[in-house]
């Protein structure tokens, strides 16, 4: 899927917005592009009393330009209070937003993108006329063909399918969190549907299956714009790095994964009756990272994940359920591409996207298929750690080699996503792919939560007192101590970020801290364990993980509290 093409039928099509009207001359049918110079995506995304979130999508049907200033003015007193991907200025009720060094290629029937921040009291009316370039633009406010994504790709798919959209809240998720002392602080935020063995497809333990969690979706949306946050999740020898979330399909079992597994997702999917919802599939979490940081000779490899990588079935897994997935017109496939405390060294960053780049174009998939990539999913990388950068040093001494960095490029999730989107792009992804990061964990509020950086007496003291990850290493990944649930998922809230997202429901286990026996496929990995002292992926710590676990998946009342009690923002 390009995500940046022309939305023709949106640069045509005028319609009322929910927060004012805009009116314009509809050109008749053999009026021709040509006759429309440009177009104006203009949403509010979110508002609350006193502000409001908006994302522009501009389209130049006009000749190519090398840069580009956009125009428009307020009714009311709407003041911008800060912006991304253009640099905003206002004079009055006047606006300008100019092109940034990077986005200033504007060719025909190319679009760009950007958003800001704003305050305002009394009523938000939106703007009713834009101009590029001082050429008077139509307007399309997205409530036709592109639906609030800044155009459509030959599909009919929006560019960020968050974007004007509520997204699902899963009831029974919901109702468990409703069930949690102080739990209905949260119980209707939208969470991930997990699809995590054959029989999730028609559900287990008398739960809901997929239909029955697409019929409630229909039911939610209304008339407006719906997503729906699936998580595709049974590769054969899924997850060959960790025990606790080992699948049911062994190695072998491709045609299994592909005819029992991905064929029933996909004919559901398919369904008409579901073709108006916005289907987000969260794509195979942990396995392409696993080929990348442990296989071959590194201390980090396992038997498991060299056998995958020397079968090829994630390789080949992956590229099935994205060519399936795929030719679904209202699916976005986004790829699991690890965390910064995974893949943001060096000597993992570029082979990964690489390796994703394989995937995408494996078993008939191509990259049209790919819509973006999530990082961080079900796992604790803080979004922004304000206290340091990677570019700080202490007594000479840079931060990079601090034991908690290591020589990391990156220190928290949201530089490592909108750093491995341009990545991921420079080998051949389309220059529209967007990035999720999951924030369902990833707070770590509380009373341990630093105010400011650390002592400067080493690089060490300052980095371990500022940081607020406080997780023992970066590489722990169960039920870690202290973290609080993250930023509330949100649509487009920074340059290249599609969403931040629950994707890992908060209060579902990572895994069981004992063996547990049972019949899920599911095995007891050390890293549960919170007496265990660690291993080369953790550089021999401690796990930090909470006592008293279940299984991954299974409720866990403990971790959900301390989850709330350390949001942050807080509850």
């Amino acid at each position: 899927m390009s995500r940046t093409r022309t939305a023709l039928l949106a640069a045509l099509v005028l319609v009322a917005g929910a927060s004012g009207t805009a009116v314009a001359a509809v050109p008749s049918a053999d009026a021709g592009i040509a006759a429309i110079p440009c177009s104006v995506d203009y949403k509010v995304q979110n508002q609350w009393g006193t502000g409001f979130t908006a994302a522009v999508t501009i389209t130049n049907n006009g000749a190519a330009k090398s840069s580009w200033a956009a125009k428009w003015s307020y009714a009311g007193n709407q003041q911008i209070t800060s912006g991304w991907n253009a640099k905003i200025s206002q004079s009055g009720t006047a606006v300008t937003a100019a092109n940034e060094t990077y986005n200033g290629s504007l060719g025909t029937g190319s679009s760009v993108s950007f958003g800001f921040n704003a305050s305002y009291s009394g009523t938000n009316a939106l703007p009713t006329t834009f101009t590029l370039d001082g050429v008077t633009c139509n307007v399309d406010d997205g409530g036709g063909a592109g639906g609030g994504g800044g155009g459509t790709d030959p599909s009919g798919r929006v560019d960020n399918p968050y974007a004007g959209a509520k997204v699902y809240v899963n009831p029974e998720w919901s109702a468990k969190a409703a069930a949690e002392t102080g739990g209905s602080r949260v119980s209707s935020q939208p969470t991930g549907v997990w699809l995590d063995r054959i029989a999730a497809i028609n559900g287990v333990n008398g739960g809901m299956g997929l239909r029955a969690h697409l019929d409630a979706a229909l039911a939610q949306k209304g008339t407006g714009e719906e997503v729906v946050q699936l998580v595709v999740y049974d590769l054969p020898g899924r997850d060959c790095a960790a025990l606790a979330s080992n699948g049911e399909l062994g190695p072998t079992e491709i045609g299994r994964y592909e005819s029992e597994f991905i064929d029933p997702i996909a004919a559901i999917l398919a369904d008409s009756k579901y073709a108006s919802l916005r289907i987000v599939t969260t794509i195979e979490i942990d396995s392409l990272p696993n080929l990348v940081t442990n296989t071959g000779s590194k201390a980090t490899a396992t038997p498991q994940c060299d056998t995958m990588l020397a079968n090829g079935n994630y390789v080949k897994g992956v590229g099935y359920a994205l060519n399936k997935l795929g030719a679904i017109p209202n699916v976005y496939n986004y790829i699991d591409a690890g965390h910064h405390g995974w893949l943001g060294w060096d000597d993992n960053f570029a082979p990964s996207a690489n390796l994703f780049y394989q995937a995408a174009n494996a078993e008939g998939a191509t990259v049209n298929d790919v819509a973006g990539f999530i990082t961080n999913t079900a796992n604790y990388s803080a979004l922004k750690e304000n206290n340091f950068t990677i570019n700080d040093s202490v007594n000479g001494v840079s931060v990079r080699q601090s034991k908690w960095v290591d020589w990391n490029r990156y220190v928290d999730e949201q530089s490592y996503a909108q750093a491995f989107r341009s990545e991921l792009v420079s080998v051949g992804f389309n220059s529209g792919i967007g990035m999720l990061i999951d924030t369902s964990r990833n707070g770590w509020g509380g009373s341990a939560r630093p105010t400011g950086p650390g002592a400067t007496t080493s690089v060490d003291t300052y980095v371990d007192g500022g940081r607020y990850d406080r997780r023992i290493q970066v590489g722990n990944w169960c039920n870690q101590s202290g973290a609080g649930l993250g930023e509330r998922p949100q649509a487009a809230p920074a340059a290249g970020i599609d969403a931040y997202v629950w994707m890992k429901p908060p209060g579902e286990s990572d895994g069981s801290s004992t063996a547990i026996a049972n019949d899920e496929g599911k095995g007891f990995d050390r890293m549960c364990d919170p007496t265990y002292t660690g291993n080369a992926r953790n550089g021999n710590n401690l796990s930090g993980a909470l006592p008293n676990a279940p299984l991954s998946g299974h409720w866990f009342s403990a971790q959900f509290q301390q989850l709330m009690a350390n949001a942050y923002p807080p509850l």
